[in-house]
Protein backbone atom coordinates (compact mmCIF):
# COMPACT_ATOMS: atom_id res chain seq x y z
CA UNK A 1 0.00 0.00 0.00
CA UNK A 2 1.53 2.91 -1.30
CA UNK A 3 1.90 5.62 1.51
CA UNK A 4 -0.08 8.91 1.43
CA UNK A 5 2.10 11.17 3.32
CA UNK A 6 3.90 12.63 0.04
CA UNK A 7 0.64 13.57 -1.55
CA UNK A 8 -0.47 14.91 2.12
CA UNK A 9 2.83 17.06 2.13
CA UNK A 10 2.75 18.01 -0.98
CA UNK A 11 -1.42 19.38 -0.09
CA UNK A 12 0.26 20.97 2.71
CA UNK A 13 3.06 23.33 0.68
CA UNK A 14 0.62 24.19 -1.42
CA UNK A 15 -1.90 25.66 0.89
CA UNK A 16 0.53 27.23 2.63
CA UNK A 17 2.19 28.73 -0.36
CA UNK A 18 -1.11 30.24 -1.64
CA UNK A 19 -2.10 31.84 1.99
CA UNK A 20 1.70 33.15 1.91
CA UNK A 21 1.72 35.12 -1.46
CA UNK A 22 -1.30 36.52 -0.45
CA UNK A 23 -0.65 37.77 3.09
CA UNK A 24 2.88 39.13 1.18
CA UNK A 25 0.54 40.63 -1.38
CA UNK A 26 -1.46 42.44 1.28
CA UNK A 27 1.40 43.39 3.29
CA UNK A 28 3.64 45.08 0.71
CA UNK A 29 1.03 46.06 -1.87
CA UNK A 30 -1.67 47.20 0.76
CA UNK A 31 -4.75 45.45 -0.89
CA UNK A 32 -7.52 45.31 1.64
CA UNK A 33 -9.08 41.68 2.28
CA UNK A 34 -12.56 42.55 2.20
CA UNK A 35 -14.21 44.92 -0.49
CA UNK A 36 -15.53 48.17 0.03
CA UNK A 37 -12.98 48.98 2.67
CA UNK A 38 -11.68 52.75 3.25
CA UNK A 39 -8.87 54.36 4.14
CA UNK A 40 -8.05 57.83 5.60
CA UNK A 41 -6.79 60.04 3.45
CA UNK A 42 -6.05 63.81 4.11
CA UNK A 43 -6.00 66.74 1.84
CA UNK A 44 -3.30 69.36 3.02
CA UNK A 45 -3.39 73.01 1.59
CA UNK A 46 -0.75 75.39 1.93
CA UNK A 47 -1.49 78.93 1.47
CA UNK A 48 1.29 81.86 0.51
CA UNK A 49 0.15 85.34 1.23
CA UNK A 50 2.15 88.38 0.46
CA UNK A 51 2.15 91.83 -1.20
CA UNK A 52 4.03 92.00 -4.90
CA UNK A 53 6.34 95.24 -5.11
CA UNK A 54 5.20 95.80 -9.51
CA UNK A 55 8.31 93.89 -10.53
CA UNK A 56 9.50 90.27 -11.37
CA UNK A 57 8.38 87.69 -8.98
CA UNK A 58 9.45 84.59 -7.92
CA UNK A 59 7.54 82.38 -4.69
CA UNK A 60 9.33 79.17 -3.07
CA UNK A 61 7.96 77.22 -0.73
CA UNK A 62 9.11 73.83 0.57
CA UNK A 63 6.97 71.20 0.30
CA UNK A 64 7.32 67.45 1.78
CA UNK A 65 8.87 64.25 0.16
CA UNK A 66 7.46 61.15 1.49
CA UNK A 67 7.50 62.62 5.49
CA UNK A 68 8.03 60.18 8.09
CA UNK A 69 4.64 58.20 8.88
CA UNK A 70 2.78 59.36 5.42
CA UNK A 71 2.62 58.23 1.94
CA UNK A 72 2.67 61.18 -0.64
CA UNK A 73 -0.41 60.47 -2.92
CA UNK A 74 -0.66 63.40 -5.24
CA UNK A 75 0.09 67.58 -5.45
CA UNK A 76 -1.07 70.16 -7.15
CA UNK A 77 -1.18 74.10 -7.42
CA UNK A 78 -3.63 76.60 -7.99
CA UNK A 79 -2.16 79.94 -8.72
CA UNK A 80 -3.53 81.60 -11.93
CA UNK A 81 -1.55 83.58 -14.17
CA UNK A 82 1.65 82.43 -12.75
CA UNK A 83 3.95 79.62 -14.21
CA UNK A 84 4.53 77.00 -11.25
CA UNK A 85 7.01 74.25 -10.99
CA UNK A 86 8.47 71.59 -8.66
CA UNK A 87 12.48 71.49 -8.60
CA UNK A 88 14.54 69.23 -6.61
CA UNK A 89 18.21 70.48 -5.34
CA UNK A 90 20.33 68.89 -2.40
CA UNK A 91 17.41 66.73 -1.36
CA UNK A 92 15.12 69.60 -1.23
CA UNK A 93 11.53 69.68 -3.07
CA UNK A 94 10.33 73.23 -3.27
CA UNK A 95 7.08 74.33 -5.05
CA UNK A 96 8.10 77.62 -7.25
CA UNK A 97 5.51 80.28 -8.59
CA UNK A 98 7.02 82.82 -11.23
CA UNK A 99 5.55 86.10 -12.70
CA UNK A 100 6.95 88.96 -15.17
CA UNK A 101 5.14 90.99 -13.06
CA UNK A 102 2.87 91.60 -9.83
CA UNK A 103 1.59 93.99 -8.21
CA UNK A 104 -0.73 93.68 -4.96
CA UNK A 105 -2.36 91.47 -2.69
CA UNK A 106 -0.96 87.94 -4.14
CA UNK A 107 -2.57 84.32 -3.20
CA UNK A 108 -1.15 80.78 -4.26
CA UNK A 109 -2.22 77.84 -3.41
CA UNK A 110 -0.59 74.36 -2.81
CA UNK A 111 -2.74 71.30 -2.17
CA UNK A 112 -0.94 67.69 -1.29
CA UNK A 113 -3.00 64.43 -0.50
CA UNK A 114 -1.36 62.15 2.36
CA UNK A 115 -1.76 58.85 3.86
CA UNK A 116 -0.97 57.53 6.49
CA UNK A 117 1.89 54.66 6.38
CA UNK A 118 2.64 52.46 9.54
CA UNK A 119 5.33 50.97 7.62
CA UNK A 120 7.37 53.80 5.99
CA UNK A 121 11.14 53.68 6.56
CA UNK A 122 12.82 56.59 8.02
CA UNK A 123 16.23 55.54 7.54
CA UNK A 124 18.45 58.17 5.16
CA UNK A 125 19.65 57.09 2.46
CA UNK A 126 22.32 59.26 1.62
CA UNK A 127 25.49 60.12 3.54
CA UNK A 128 25.83 60.06 7.58
CA UNK A 129 25.09 63.92 8.43
CA UNK A 130 27.93 65.50 10.47
CA UNK A 131 27.43 68.45 13.27
CA UNK A 132 27.55 71.35 12.21
CA UNK A 133 30.12 74.50 13.83
CA UNK A 134 28.84 76.34 15.77
CA UNK A 135 30.68 79.37 17.81
CA UNK A 136 29.69 81.15 20.56
CA UNK A 137 31.01 84.15 22.73
CA UNK A 138 31.47 84.94 26.30
CA UNK A 139 29.60 84.07 29.08
CA UNK A 140 27.47 82.35 26.88
CA UNK A 141 30.81 79.56 25.51
CA UNK A 142 30.86 79.06 29.63
CA UNK A 143 27.77 78.77 30.57
CA UNK A 144 26.65 76.14 27.35
CA UNK A 145 30.27 74.32 28.67
CA UNK A 146 28.87 73.43 32.22
CA UNK A 147 25.39 72.97 30.84
CA UNK A 148 26.30 70.22 28.86
CA UNK A 149 28.82 68.90 31.32
CA UNK A 150 25.73 68.36 33.51
CA UNK A 151 23.58 66.51 30.97
CA UNK A 152 26.31 64.22 29.89
CA UNK A 153 27.09 63.14 33.23
CA UNK A 154 23.42 61.91 33.12
CA UNK A 155 22.77 60.12 29.79
CA UNK A 156 24.80 57.53 27.71
CA UNK A 157 23.83 58.07 24.08
CA UNK A 158 22.81 60.95 21.85
CA UNK A 159 18.86 60.33 22.80
CA UNK A 160 19.57 60.57 26.37
CA UNK A 161 21.87 63.35 26.66
CA UNK A 162 19.03 65.10 23.91
CA UNK A 163 16.21 64.66 26.86
CA UNK A 164 18.76 65.26 29.89
CA UNK A 165 19.18 68.55 28.05
CA UNK A 166 16.01 69.67 27.08
CA UNK A 167 15.08 69.36 31.13
CA UNK A 168 18.03 71.43 31.97
CA UNK A 169 16.95 74.14 29.10
CA UNK A 170 13.51 74.74 30.56
CA UNK A 171 12.87 78.48 30.94
CA UNK A 172 11.44 77.77 34.35
CA UNK A 173 14.58 76.18 35.43
CA UNK A 174 15.91 78.36 38.26
CA UNK A 175 19.42 77.96 36.90
CA UNK A 176 21.87 80.87 36.50
CA UNK A 177 23.23 79.28 33.14
CA UNK A 178 19.65 78.29 31.56
CA UNK A 179 18.81 82.14 32.50
CA UNK A 180 21.49 83.78 30.70
CA UNK A 181 21.09 81.48 27.36
CA UNK A 182 17.14 81.58 27.11
CA UNK A 183 17.09 85.38 27.72
CA UNK A 184 16.16 86.70 24.09
CA UNK A 185 16.91 83.77 21.94
CA UNK A 186 15.03 81.69 19.94
CA UNK A 187 14.85 78.37 22.49
CA UNK A 188 14.50 75.50 19.75
CA UNK A 189 17.04 76.96 17.98
CA UNK A 190 19.49 77.57 20.64
CA UNK A 191 18.97 73.50 21.54
CA UNK A 192 19.77 72.75 17.86
CA UNK A 193 23.06 74.59 18.47
CA UNK A 194 23.83 73.20 21.39
CA UNK A 195 23.71 69.78 20.59
CA UNK A 196 25.62 70.34 17.48
CA UNK A 197 28.38 72.37 19.25
CA UNK A 198 28.12 68.85 21.40
CA UNK A 199 28.91 66.56 18.36
CA UNK A 200 25.22 65.93 17.90
CA UNK A 201 24.06 66.43 14.14
CA UNK A 202 20.79 68.26 15.15
CA UNK A 203 18.12 70.36 12.90
CA UNK A 204 14.94 71.84 13.18
CA UNK A 205 11.64 70.08 11.42
CA UNK A 206 8.64 71.67 11.53
CA UNK A 207 5.13 70.00 11.76
CA UNK A 208 1.71 70.28 11.21
CA UNK A 209 -0.80 69.00 13.47
CA UNK A 210 -3.96 67.27 11.21
CA UNK A 211 -6.68 67.98 12.47
CA UNK A 212 -10.03 67.69 10.25
CA UNK A 213 -11.66 70.91 8.84
CA UNK A 214 -9.09 73.55 10.25
CA UNK A 215 -7.92 76.71 8.66
CA UNK A 216 -5.38 78.72 8.75
CA UNK A 217 -2.77 76.57 10.92
CA UNK A 218 1.19 77.03 11.23
CA UNK A 219 3.55 74.91 11.80
CA UNK A 220 5.00 74.36 15.10
CA UNK A 221 9.30 73.13 15.41
CA UNK A 222 10.45 69.77 16.20
CA UNK A 223 14.17 68.84 17.47
CA UNK A 224 15.80 66.19 15.38
CA UNK A 225 19.03 64.50 16.11
CA UNK A 226 20.94 62.05 14.33
CA UNK A 227 22.11 59.01 16.04
CA UNK A 228 24.50 57.26 13.97
CA UNK A 229 21.55 55.22 12.12
CA UNK A 230 18.50 57.72 11.65
CA UNK A 231 16.74 60.92 12.64
CA UNK A 232 15.17 61.14 15.83
CA UNK A 233 12.11 63.62 16.73
CA UNK A 234 12.02 65.01 20.48
CA UNK A 235 9.38 67.93 21.36
CA UNK A 236 11.79 70.56 22.38
CA UNK A 237 9.32 71.49 25.34
CA UNK A 238 8.96 68.24 26.78
CA UNK A 239 11.43 66.03 24.78
CA UNK A 240 8.93 63.58 24.61
CA UNK A 241 10.80 61.36 21.81
CA UNK A 242 8.54 60.54 18.65
CA UNK A 243 6.51 62.18 16.01
CA UNK A 244 2.90 62.75 18.07
CA UNK A 245 0.14 60.85 15.86
CA UNK A 246 -1.37 62.82 13.27
CA UNK A 247 1.32 65.22 12.55
CA UNK A 248 3.29 65.59 9.34
CA UNK A 249 6.64 67.01 8.78
CA UNK A 250 6.02 69.42 6.11
CA UNK A 251 9.41 70.37 6.23
CA UNK A 252 12.99 68.68 7.51
CA UNK A 253 16.20 69.40 5.46
CA UNK A 254 15.16 72.30 3.59
CA UNK A 255 17.18 75.81 5.31
CA UNK A 256 13.97 78.19 4.85
CA UNK A 257 10.09 77.18 4.26
CA UNK A 258 9.26 80.11 2.47
CA UNK A 259 11.35 82.51 -0.25
CA UNK A 260 9.43 85.53 -1.81
CA UNK A 261 11.67 87.46 -4.40
CA UNK A 262 9.52 91.03 -5.72
CA UNK A 263 7.49 90.94 -2.63
CA UNK A 264 6.73 91.74 1.26
CA UNK A 265 4.79 90.59 4.26
CA UNK A 266 4.95 86.83 3.13
CA UNK A 267 3.15 84.11 4.91
CA UNK A 268 2.14 80.52 4.75
CA UNK A 269 -0.92 78.88 6.67
CA UNK A 270 -2.33 75.63 6.06
CA UNK A 271 -5.96 74.22 5.96
CA UNK A 272 -6.63 70.32 6.18
CA UNK A 273 -9.26 68.12 5.44
CA UNK A 274 -9.67 64.64 6.47
CA UNK A 275 -11.21 62.41 3.65
CA UNK A 276 -11.65 58.64 3.27
CA UNK A 277 -11.30 56.76 -0.17
CA UNK A 278 -11.33 52.92 -0.99
CA UNK A 279 -8.41 51.27 -0.04
CA UNK A 280 -7.84 48.92 -2.96
CA UNK A 281 -7.95 52.43 -5.41
CA UNK A 282 -5.05 53.91 -3.59
CA UNK A 283 -3.20 50.35 -3.21
CA UNK A 284 -3.51 50.41 -7.38
CA UNK A 285 -1.51 53.85 -7.35
CA UNK A 286 1.04 52.39 -4.65
CA UNK A 287 1.29 49.33 -6.81
CA UNK A 288 3.55 51.21 -9.70
CA UNK A 289 5.79 52.26 -6.57
CA UNK A 290 6.03 48.57 -5.16
CA UNK A 291 8.52 45.96 -5.88
CA UNK A 292 5.54 43.40 -6.02
CA UNK A 293 3.58 46.01 -8.61
CA UNK A 294 4.61 44.01 -11.88
CA UNK A 295 2.39 40.92 -10.38
CA UNK A 296 -0.84 42.52 -9.83
CA UNK A 297 -3.46 42.27 -12.64
CA UNK A 298 -4.33 46.23 -12.83
CA UNK A 299 -1.01 46.16 -14.66
CA UNK A 300 -3.24 44.41 -17.74
CA UNK A 301 -5.24 46.25 -20.35
CA UNK A 302 -8.59 47.17 -19.13
CA UNK A 303 -10.21 44.47 -21.74
CA UNK A 304 -7.93 41.90 -20.47
CA UNK A 305 -8.89 42.70 -16.77
CA UNK A 306 -12.63 41.95 -17.05
CA UNK A 307 -11.74 38.39 -19.11
CA UNK A 308 -9.94 37.49 -15.88
CA UNK A 309 -12.35 39.06 -13.62
CA UNK A 310 -14.72 35.90 -14.94
CA UNK A 311 -12.28 33.65 -15.85
CA UNK A 312 -10.65 33.60 -12.19
CA UNK A 313 -14.33 32.96 -10.71
CA UNK A 314 -14.31 29.40 -12.70
CA UNK A 315 -12.17 27.47 -9.75
CA UNK A 316 -14.90 28.74 -6.98
CA UNK A 317 -17.30 26.87 -9.09
CA UNK A 318 -15.04 24.14 -10.09
CA UNK A 319 -14.60 23.98 -5.79
CA UNK A 320 -18.49 23.96 -5.15
CA UNK A 321 -19.25 21.62 -8.05
CA UNK A 322 -16.91 18.92 -6.81
CA UNK A 323 -18.18 19.34 -3.28
CA UNK A 324 -21.71 18.98 -4.50
CA UNK A 325 -21.18 15.96 -6.19
CA UNK A 326 -18.19 13.96 -3.95
CA UNK A 327 -19.24 15.13 -0.63
CA UNK A 328 -23.35 15.53 -0.95
CA UNK A 329 -24.09 13.49 -4.35
CA UNK A 330 -26.44 15.26 -6.52
CA UNK A 331 -26.40 14.07 -9.88
CA UNK A 332 -25.75 16.70 -12.75
CA UNK A 333 -26.46 16.37 -15.99
CA UNK A 334 -22.69 16.54 -17.17
CA UNK A 335 -19.76 17.03 -14.62
CA UNK A 336 -19.01 20.75 -14.99
CA UNK A 337 -22.18 22.04 -16.64
CA UNK A 338 -23.15 23.18 -13.91
CA UNK A 339 -20.31 25.62 -13.86
CA UNK A 340 -21.15 26.81 -17.33
CA UNK A 341 -24.37 27.79 -16.50
CA UNK A 342 -23.10 29.50 -13.41
CA UNK A 343 -21.15 31.50 -15.59
CA UNK A 344 -24.33 32.42 -17.72
CA UNK A 345 -26.29 33.50 -14.63
CA UNK A 346 -23.49 35.69 -13.22
CA UNK A 347 -24.00 37.43 -16.85
CA UNK A 348 -27.85 37.49 -17.48
CA UNK A 349 -28.48 37.41 -13.19
CA UNK A 350 -30.62 34.13 -11.50
CA UNK A 351 -33.84 34.80 -12.66
CA UNK A 352 -33.51 35.62 -16.37
CA UNK A 353 -31.21 33.07 -16.42
CA UNK A 354 -33.25 30.56 -14.96
CA UNK A 355 -36.07 31.17 -17.11
CA UNK A 356 -33.75 31.49 -20.65
CA UNK A 357 -32.34 28.19 -19.67
CA UNK A 358 -35.18 25.99 -19.04
CA UNK A 359 -36.89 27.71 -22.26
CA UNK A 360 -34.27 26.79 -24.31
CA UNK A 361 -33.89 23.51 -23.06
CA UNK A 362 -37.43 22.42 -22.60
CA UNK A 363 -37.99 23.85 -26.03
CA UNK A 364 -35.13 22.04 -27.70
CA UNK A 365 -36.16 18.75 -26.15
CA UNK A 366 -39.37 18.83 -28.37
CA UNK A 367 -36.66 19.54 -30.88
CA UNK A 368 -34.82 16.72 -30.46
CA UNK A 369 -37.53 14.38 -30.32
CA UNK A 370 -38.65 15.22 -33.68
CA UNK A 371 -34.94 14.58 -34.98
CA UNK A 372 -34.95 11.24 -33.54
CA UNK A 373 -38.07 10.48 -35.88
CA UNK A 374 -35.69 11.45 -38.49
CA UNK A 375 -32.71 8.60 -37.62
CA UNK A 376 -29.76 11.42 -38.22
CA UNK A 377 -26.54 10.32 -36.95
CA UNK A 378 -25.33 11.74 -34.14
CA UNK A 379 -22.79 14.48 -35.74
CA UNK A 380 -25.57 15.78 -37.68
CA UNK A 381 -28.10 15.67 -34.92
CA UNK A 382 -25.67 17.56 -33.03
CA UNK A 383 -24.94 19.97 -35.45
CA UNK A 384 -29.02 20.65 -36.01
CA UNK A 385 -28.90 21.11 -32.35
CA UNK A 386 -26.52 23.80 -32.45
CA UNK A 387 -28.14 25.37 -35.25
CA UNK A 388 -32.29 25.11 -33.48
CA UNK A 389 -30.45 26.36 -30.12
CA UNK A 390 -29.43 29.63 -31.92
CA UNK A 391 -32.69 30.12 -33.46
CA UNK A 392 -34.22 29.70 -29.74
CA UNK A 393 -32.06 31.97 -28.52
CA UNK A 394 -32.41 34.74 -30.93
CA UNK A 395 -35.95 34.21 -30.85
CA UNK A 396 -36.38 35.05 -26.98
CA UNK A 397 -33.90 37.36 -27.28
CA UNK A 398 -36.45 39.17 -29.72
CA UNK A 399 -39.05 38.84 -27.85
CA UNK A 400 -38.00 40.05 -24.58
CA UNK A 401 -36.75 42.81 -26.16
CA UNK A 402 -40.14 43.81 -27.73
CA UNK A 403 -41.69 43.24 -24.65
CA UNK A 404 -38.96 46.05 -22.91
CA UNK A 405 -37.14 43.18 -21.00
CA UNK A 406 -33.59 44.53 -21.85
CA UNK A 407 -32.24 40.98 -20.02
CA UNK A 408 -33.87 38.75 -22.59
CA UNK A 409 -31.01 39.85 -24.81
CA UNK A 410 -28.19 38.60 -22.47
CA UNK A 411 -29.48 34.96 -22.98
CA UNK A 412 -26.98 34.72 -25.69
CA UNK A 413 -24.27 34.31 -22.87
CA UNK A 414 -25.30 30.79 -23.11
CA UNK A 415 -22.72 27.96 -24.10
CA UNK A 416 -24.25 27.40 -27.46
CA UNK A 417 -22.59 24.36 -27.91
CA UNK A 418 -22.77 22.31 -24.19
CA UNK A 419 -26.49 23.55 -24.35
CA UNK A 420 -27.13 21.69 -27.85
CA UNK A 421 -25.11 18.69 -26.00
CA UNK A 422 -27.26 19.28 -22.95
CA UNK A 423 -30.16 18.63 -24.99
CA UNK A 424 -29.02 15.68 -26.75
CA UNK A 425 -27.54 13.73 -23.14
CA UNK A 426 -31.09 14.97 -21.75
CA UNK A 427 -33.25 13.26 -24.71
CA UNK A 428 -31.12 9.93 -24.53
CA UNK A 429 -31.35 9.69 -21.04
CA UNK A 430 -34.96 10.08 -21.65
CA UNK A 431 -35.60 6.76 -23.68
CA UNK A 432 -33.19 4.84 -21.47
CA UNK A 433 -33.71 6.05 -18.08
CA UNK A 434 -37.47 7.39 -17.89
CA UNK A 435 -38.77 10.83 -17.62
CA UNK A 436 -37.78 10.80 -13.89
CA UNK A 437 -33.89 10.84 -14.27
CA UNK A 438 -33.82 13.74 -16.61
CA UNK A 439 -35.95 15.77 -13.93
CA UNK A 440 -33.53 14.24 -11.36
CA UNK A 441 -30.20 15.64 -12.91
CA UNK A 442 -31.76 18.64 -14.85
CA UNK A 443 -32.81 20.41 -11.72
CA UNK A 444 -29.66 18.73 -9.86
CA UNK A 445 -27.41 20.90 -12.02
CA UNK A 446 -29.87 24.31 -11.76
CA UNK A 447 -29.65 23.69 -8.08
CA UNK A 448 -25.65 23.19 -8.31
CA UNK A 449 -25.53 25.64 -10.82
CA UNK A 450 -27.51 27.87 -8.53
CA UNK A 451 -25.38 27.61 -5.44
CA UNK A 452 -22.18 28.31 -7.41
CA UNK A 453 -23.71 31.49 -8.85
CA UNK A 454 -24.02 32.28 -5.14
CA UNK A 455 -20.56 32.19 -4.32
CA UNK A 456 -19.34 33.10 -7.69
CA UNK A 457 -21.41 36.24 -7.59
CA UNK A 458 -20.57 37.46 -3.87
CA UNK A 459 -18.73 40.13 -3.37
CA UNK A 460 -15.83 38.63 -1.15
CA UNK A 461 -15.54 36.17 -3.81
CA UNK A 462 -15.10 38.20 -7.07
CA UNK A 463 -12.72 41.03 -4.96
CA UNK A 464 -10.45 38.06 -3.36
CA UNK A 465 -10.02 35.83 -6.79
CA UNK A 466 -8.85 38.60 -9.05
CA UNK A 467 -6.50 40.59 -6.12
CA UNK A 468 -5.25 37.26 -4.97
CA UNK A 469 -5.05 34.72 -7.53
CA UNK A 470 -2.35 33.07 -5.59
CA UNK A 471 -5.28 31.78 -3.40
CA UNK A 472 -6.26 29.32 -6.28
CA UNK A 473 -3.79 27.56 -5.17
CA UNK A 474 -5.93 27.22 -2.18
CA UNK A 475 -8.70 26.16 -3.63
CA UNK A 476 -6.52 23.44 -5.65
CA UNK A 477 -5.25 21.80 -2.53
CA UNK A 478 -8.87 21.64 -1.28
CA UNK A 479 -9.93 19.93 -4.75
CA UNK A 480 -7.26 17.64 -4.48
CA UNK A 481 -8.51 17.01 -1.09
CA UNK A 482 -11.88 16.72 -1.97
CA UNK A 483 -10.63 13.97 -4.40
CA UNK A 484 -9.66 11.52 -1.53
CA UNK A 485 -13.06 11.67 -0.35
CA UNK A 486 -14.07 7.76 -0.20
CA UNK A 487 -16.82 7.76 2.42
CA UNK A 488 -20.85 7.86 2.17
CA UNK A 489 -22.20 10.77 0.28
CA UNK A 490 -24.77 12.72 2.23
CA UNK A 491 -27.61 11.81 0.17
CA UNK A 492 -26.97 7.95 0.36
CA UNK A 493 -27.59 8.39 3.82
CA UNK A 494 -31.44 7.94 3.48
CA UNK A 495 -30.75 4.12 2.40
CA UNK A 496 -29.98 3.35 6.27
CA UNK A 497 -33.17 5.11 7.54
CA UNK A 498 -35.14 2.19 7.77
CA UNK A 499 -32.33 0.21 10.00
CA UNK A 500 -33.47 2.81 12.82
CA UNK A 501 -36.48 0.84 13.38
CA UNK A 502 -34.55 -2.04 14.21
CA UNK A 503 -32.55 -0.38 16.78
CA UNK A 504 -33.18 -1.83 20.25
Amino acid sequence: MTSRAPFYFALFVLITAGLALAVLRHVELGIPWLPGEQRPVWLVEARVDFQAQQEPVLASLNIPDQPPGFLLLSEQAASPGYGFSIVEHDGNRRAEWSKRFAEGPQTLYFKAQLIPDTVGDDTPGGPAPVAKPVFWEEPQATAVREVLQQARSKSSNPESLTRELIKLMQPETPEQNTTLLTSGTNYVNLLERMLNHAGIPARIADGLQLEDARRRQTLKPFLQIYNGERWLTFNPHTGAQGLPDHVVLWRQTAVSLLDVMGGSDSQVTFSMLRQTVPALQLARVEANDNGLGFLSLYQLPIEEQSMFRMLLLLPIGALVVAFMRIVIGIRTSGTFMPVLIAVAFVQTSLVPGLIAFIAVVCLGLLMRGYLSALNLLLVSRISALIILVIFITTGLSIVGYQMGFNTGMTVTFFPMIILAWTIERMSILWEEEGAREVLVQGFGSLFVAVVAYLAMSAPLASHLTFNFPELHLVVLGLILLLGQYTGYKLSELRRFHPMKAYEP
